[in-house]
């Protein structure tokens, strides 16, 4: 922590008595009340050859004087400071810079001028901390011993006994004047400090170039070399095989309609795309593919280079990356085709990873719906099966009871019912017909006794029908309970006639449903070997890797400016 320097302040007037032999009389100094005017302004000495002229030579001489370069810059000099726009407490420091380095100030702007001309910065930091670190021997007046303030008490108690830290006048009997040697102009001192100026900053320059030069080489230059080597030199070409497919399928039926075949298909869902490049790409794949065409093998051979071969005896998961960066595959929304690049170190051998990884996507997706096919259709055989079945068993249990019975019931309860209909009409005309006879006065006894007998026969004989007919009716085994158990078999045989052809409709509904869902995978552009090399693309993954080490460190520069920047503030 920095203690800014404190100093009281004093009301110093001068009177003309204490002026010494030889000085120019100066006005009384008006009184100070701000810090920035603490400090009073000395009076400017006389210089030592007009000490001894008279007052009227004296006249004389300053009313022909003609005053020295030295004086003229001096006085321009102090009039630019003026112009700067000094603060009072930067004009107090540059005062008491000026006092440590022994320079003859008269005021606050002539001790700016002097350091200036000395080459000290008076509003430097390092200054500015020298003047409060104590001195040996205590605290000392600014002045030094001999200033105006020696005669002054000391504080008691203070850091510094016996004297008292208080701003200092200029000794009057000093000669305190600048040299009237040969100086340079002012035009000529400035404009060899700005030259001086432009050359420091054009060695600070050339230096921040070259360091920056260098780290860019050290972290750009030379890996971006080092990769573009790799890439024309080292690297082995690498050839790729690209081909397209599709997964339609089918709309039409699967039925003997003479216009199933006629009918349109349309592309697969997403699904079974994004299902068919999920397996693709997928470890299983990767495995088969060794199985059949030794994948880890073809990349283990010593004539591909380091980076991109593999290890002696790969596991799995070191092949699988290398088969996820050499087989690309990729699924297009819009237009439903997958396209597929295979990449090897030798064109036929692209050609038959592409070739198989094909075949591996058509066995795919004709295995995607085939569960679900398989399921729909054994459903419906086995509900056909077991219509038919039940059918089979309705016919056969009406057929029993046909054979058990003999005959048929209801024609025999009807062929009753017919004959006590009959007998009983017959009945009806033979009572109307005795009654007739018995309303003469004097009937026939011989017809009428007739008639009786046949009222008596028909009613023996309805008796009878009637016992028939309630033997048919009655019992466990009676016509009726035939006639009923023969005509629930008759309703189970409808039953099961309708169930069986409903469950012949839902089998070809299945059917055509299976048919509908079969996948076709149709390849439109198929695997050719290629006669160039793909890969690498020299110039471009040079330039990419100069963007990367380019990126990575105007990240590091730009991270380490900004902690440098945090730690100095």
């Amino acid at each position: 922590m920095i203690i800014k320097p404190k100093a009281r302040k004093f009301r110093i007037k001068r009177s003309p008595s204490a002026s010494t032999e030889g000085e120019t009389p100066q006005p009384a100094a008006p009184e100070r009340t701000s810090a920035a005017e603490a400090v009073p302004r000395r009076p400017i000495a006389v210089p030592p050859t007009r000490e001894a002229a008279t007052a009227d030579e004296y006249s004389n001489v300053r009313s022909g004087d003609v005053a020295s370069a030295a004086q003229v810059s001096g006085e321009v000099d102090m009039d630019a400071i003026r112009r700067e726009g000094l603060t009072g407490r930067q004009l107090r420091m540059a005062r008491r810079v000026a006092q440590k380095h022994g320079l003859p100030a008269t005021s606050d702007f002539d001790a700016v001028r002097l350091l200036r001309e000395k080459g000290i910065d008076p509003f430097q930091r390092s200054n500015m901390l020298e003047l409060v670190v104590p001195q040996a021997g205590g605290v000392q007046h600014e002045g030094g011993p001999g200033s105006a303030f020696d005669d002054l008490p000391a504080v008691p108690g203070g850091a510094g006994a016996g004297r008292v830290q208080l701003p200092q006048t200029v000794p009057t009997g000093r000669n305190t004047l600048p040299s009237t040697g040969e100086m340079p102009s002012p035009m000529e001192r400035r404009m060899r400090e700005i030259s001086e100026i432009q050359r420091d900053i054009t060695r600070r320059r050339r230096k921040k170039m070259g360091l920056l030069l260098v780290r860019l080489a050290f972290f750009v230059l030379i890996p971006t070399f080092c990769a573009g080597y790799y890439f024309y030199k080292i690297a082995t070409p690498m050839y790729a095989t690209d081909s397209q497919f599709l997964i339609i399928q089918n709309e039409g039926g699967g039925g003997p309609s003479p216009f199933g075949g006629l009918l349109p298909t349309q592309f697969a869902n997403s699904a079974d795309s994004i299902a068919t490049q999920a397996y693709l790409q997928s470890k299983d794949a990767m495995l088969r593919l060794d199985s059949d065409a030794g994948f880890k093998d073809h990349f283990t051979s010593g004539d591909i280079d380091v980076i991109q071969r593999l290890n002696e005896d790969p596991t799995n998961e070191e092949a699988y990356k290398l088969y996820k960066k050499n087989i690309k595959i990729g699924y297009d929304p819009t237009e439903g085709v997958i396209r597929m690049e295979v990449i090897a170190a030798d064109p036929q051998v692209a050609t038959e990873f592409s070739e198989r990884l094909l075949k591996y996507a058509e066995e795919r997706v004709n295995s995607l719906s085939q569960d679900k096919r398989d399921s729909g259709m054994r459903d419906a055989e086995l509900g056909f099966e077991k219509a038919q079945e039940e059918r089979r068993a309705a016919q056969q249990r009406l057929i029993e009871l046909q054979v058990t019975n003999g005959v048929d019931p209801e024609a025999v309860i009807g062929a009753i019912r017919a004959q006590i209909t009959n007998y009983e009409s017959l009945m009806i005309e033979k009572e109307l017909e005795l009654a007739a006879l018995l309303d003469n006065a004097r009937p026939n006894s011989a017809k009428v006794e007739g008639v009786q007998g046949d009222v008596r026969r028909l009613q023996a004989t309805l008796a009878q029908l009637n016992d028939r007919m309630t033997n048919a009716t009655e019992g466990s085994n009676s016509l009726a309970r035939q006639a009923v158990t023969l005509q629930l078999a008759q309703a189970d045989l409808m039953n099961a006639d309708t169930n069986a052809q409903l469950a012949q409709t839902g089998l070809e509904q299945a059917r055509t449903e299976a048919s509908r869902q079969v996948r076709y995978l149709t390849i439109a552009v198929r695997p050719v070997a290629s006669e160039e090399p793909s890969y690498p693309r020299k110039f471009e993954n040079t330039i990419l890797a100069f963007l990367i080490f380019g990126g990575i460190y105007l990240m590091l520069s730009l991270t380490a400016s900004i902690l440098r920047e945090q730690v100095t503030s």
